[in-house]
C-alpha cells in the first residue's frame, strides 16, 4: 500500500526551537520560507525522499461529509465523538486494535511510541480473517494517516480520509506524500503565537538539515551526516541512489513543477518557481505571489465547512491542474543577481534584525512597566481588603450603607486586578519566548555568514529606485 517506508523511518529527537523558527519565517501568501538568501519551499522531491511516501497517482480528495457516523460505524465499527464530526477518540481506536494499553512510556519519542504500538496492531491483525482483517487494517491505516501523515493537534483522530479507505485495492493509488505537504503548508500558515505545527514535523526538520547541513545538531539516521558546511545546499540529492527508494522514479514528472497540492478542503500553491535553484538553475525575478482572494480560488484550507461538498468539483480547476502534473519550471536568468534585487526590494524590512530585536525588547520593557504598575494596584487593593475585614464592616455598615456596597465591591476589584496582572504576566512569558526564538534564529543565521549586510540591502533597494 505504500506506507511501509514511511512506517519504518528512523528516530528523530524533536529540534522544537528549529521549528518554530522556521514557522516563523514561513509566508503565507507565497507558500514558502522567506530567508535573507531568498524563497526556500519543501518540495515533492524532498517528501518521496525524506518519508518514503508517494508523491504521484490520484489525488488525496474526494466528498466531504457533515457527519462521518455511517462510514465510520460501517467500515470501522466504531462512533465518532458526535453526530456532526469527523473525528473518532484515539483510545477508543487503538482498544479497537488491541493496544488500547499502547500508551507513551517516559522518556519514549513518538517514533518508538508508533513502532511498538504497530508490533501489537500486527499480533492482533494476524489474528482476524476476511472483512475483520479488513476492518483492524482500515482502523489501523487511520491511526497512521490521522496521527502522522495529516496529524492535528488535538488528540482525536481524523476520519476524513475513510471514503478512500473502502476500496482497499486502491489505497496504495493516492499521493499520499502530497497531502501530507499539502497539510504541512496550512499548518505553517497558522499564527505564530499557535508553537509547533500540526501534521508530520521530522519532514520540516529533516528538509532544514538536508538544505541547512549546519543546523543540524548531528542527527545521522536520516540518510545524511552532520555538516560544517557554511551554505545552501539546493540540490543536496545529487549522486544519490534513486534505485533505494520505489517512488522516486515515479514521482519525477511531478518535480520541479508549479502545481496544486490536494488534500481535500486543503488546496495549497506548490510556487516552485520561486526556488528553481534546487533544479540547478538560476532564479530569475518572478512575480511574486500574494494571497489569493478567496471568492476566485482557494489557496489554503477551507473552514468551517457546514455541508456535504465534493472537492473534486469544487476544485476543478486545481485538481485537473495536478493531473496534468503541473506547469514545468525555467529559468533562463544566467545570475541571481536580478531575482536579489527585486527579493530585497520585495522583502528587504523584514530582514532587520537588530530592529526586530530591538523592537521586541521595547514592548517586553514596556509589559514589564505595566506588570510592576498593576502589581503594585494589586498589593494596594489586597490591602485595603485585609484591613477591612479585619476591622469588620458588618457592624459600620448599619450606620452608612453606602460604606457597606463599597466594602462589597473591594473584593471585585481585587480580583479584576489579579486577573489583569496574570494576562500581563502571561505576555511577558510569551514576548520572552519570541525574543529568544528570533534571537536564537538570527545567531544560526549568522553562523551560515548568509545574511546580507545592511549597506547591501540599502544597494539592492537603491538599484530597484
Amino acid at each position: 500500500m505504500g506506507f511501509g517506508p514511511f512506517l519504518r523511518l528512523d528516530e528523530l529527537t524533536p529540534d522544537v526551537a528549529l521549528i518554530q523558527a522556521l514557522k516563523e519565517r514561513w509566508d503565507p501568501e507565497c507558500h514558502a520560507f522567506l530567508f535573507p538568501w531568498g524563497h526556500m519551499i519543501p518540495t515533492l522531491e524532498d517528501v518521496v525522499r525524506i518519508t518514503g511516501l508517494r508523491v504521484d497517482g490520484q489525488a488525496v480528495t474526494g466528498v466531504t461529509y457533515t457527519s462521518y457516523q455511517e462510514l465510520a460505524e460501517r467500515l470501522l465499527g466504531l462512533a465518532v465523538t458526535r453526530e456532526r464530526s469527523s473525528l473518532i477518540p484515539r483510545m477508543r481506536l487503538q482498544a479497537s486494535l488491541g493496544v488500547a494499553s499502547a500508551r507513551h512510556k517516559i522518556g519514549e519519542s513518538q517514533v518508538d511510541y508508533m513502532v511498538r504500538m504497530t508490533e501489537d496492531a500486527r499480533a492482533a491483525l494476524a489474528e482476524e480473517e476476511g472483512a475483520a482483517a479488513d476492518r483492524d487494517l482500515r482502523r489501523f491505516l487511520i491511526l497512521v494517516i490521522g496521527r502522522l501523515i495529516l496529524g492535528t493537534r488535538g488528540d482525536p483522530v481524523s476520519c476524513r480520509c475513510l471514503p478512500l479507505l473502502e476500496d482497499m485495492s486502491s489505497i496504495g493509488s493516492y499521493a499520499w506524500g502530497a497531502a501530507l505537504l499539502a497539510h504541512l503548508f496550512d499548518s505553517l500558515g497558522t499564527s505564530s503565537r499557535v508553537t509547533g505545527v500540526a501534521g508530520f514535523f521530522p519532514h520540516l526538520q529533516v528538509w532544514a538539515y538536508h538544505h541547512l547541513p549546519s543546523l543540524s545538531r548531528g542527527e545521522t539516521g536520516w540518510g545524511r551526516a552532520p555538516s560544517t558546511t557554511l551554505e545552501v545546499q539546493w540540490t543536496p540529492y545529487v549522486g544519490e541512489d534513486d534505485a533505494a527508494q520505489l517512488w522516486v522514479e515515479r514521482g519525477r514528472p511531478y518535480f520541479g513543477r508549479d502545481i496544486w497540492l490536494h488534500s481535500f478542503n486543503t488546496v495549497v500553491p506548490l510556487h516552485h518557481r520561486l526556488v528553481a535553484r534546487t533544479l540547478g538553475l538560476h532564479q530569475s525575478v518572478v512575480d511574486f505571489p500574494t494571497q489569493q482572494r478567496p471568492w476566485e480560488r482557494p489557496g489554503r484550507s477551507f473552514r468551517g465547512i457546514q455541508q456535504e461538498t465534493d472537492w473534486t468539483v469544487w476544485v476543478c480547476e486545481q485538481l485537473t491542474d495536478w493531473e496534468q502534473c503541473g506547469r514545468e519550471v525555467a529559468s533562463e536568468a544566467t545570475s541571481d543577481e536580478d531575482y536579489f534585487r527585486a527579493y530585497a526590494w520585495r522583502y528587504g524590512a523584514q530582514f532587520d534584525p537588530e530592529g526586530r530585536i530591538a523592537s521586541l525588547e521595547d514592548i517586553l520593557h514596556s509589559t514589564i512597566q505595566q506588570r510592576d504598575d498593576l502589581q503594585v494596584v494589586v498589593d494596594q487593593l489586597a490591602e485595603l481588603d485585609r484591613a477591612q475585614q479585619m476591622v469588620g464592616g458588618a457592624s459600620s455598615s448599619r450606620e452608612d450603607p453606602g460604606r457597606s456596597v463599597l466594602e462589597g465591591q473591594l473584593p471585585a476589584a481585587v480580583a479584576r486586578a489579579e486577573d489583569a496582572l496574570a494576562q500581563v504576566q502571561e505576555r511577558e512569558t510569551e514576548l520572552r519566548a519570541s525574543l529568544a526564538r528570533t534571537t536564537a534564529l538570527e545567531a544560526k543565521m549568522a553562523e551560515l555568514r548568509l545574511r546580507p549586510e545592511a549597506a547591501e540591502v540599502s544597494m539592492w533597494h537603491e538599484e530597484a529606485e
